[in-house]
């Protein structure tokens, strides 16, 4: 099972005593500064929840898999998202 956005705006709404479109708001806002910070190269760290940063991936050599053929693969950046405390505890239960 798991959440889709509206059913997480909902959800958010619901724990908050915001309204839906509030929380949607805040939901998009998130999003937005999750973007903006990781496209300048800023980690997002939210103790004890999640933290977010861009790691580098250098170039490598890759294979097609229709082909077999080696191609090139450029570097590039990538995204890692690391559980905090919080949520080790959640799924450990």
């Amino acid at each position: 099972m798991s959440l889709n956005k509206s059913e997480l705006v909902s959800a958010i709404a619901s724990k908050s005593d915001l309204s839906k479109a509030q929380a949607e708001s805040a939901l998009n806002a998130l999003q937005d500064v999750l973007i903006e910070s990781l496209g300048k190269g800023e980690a997002v760290k939210v103790t004890g929840l999640l933290s977010v940063e861009r790691v580098e991936r250098a170039a490598r050599t890759g294979r097609n898999p229709r082909t077999g053929e080696e191609i090139s693969i450029p570097a590039g950046y990538g995204v890692k998202i690391s559980a905090g405390s919080l949520l080790k505890k959640a799924v450990a239960k």
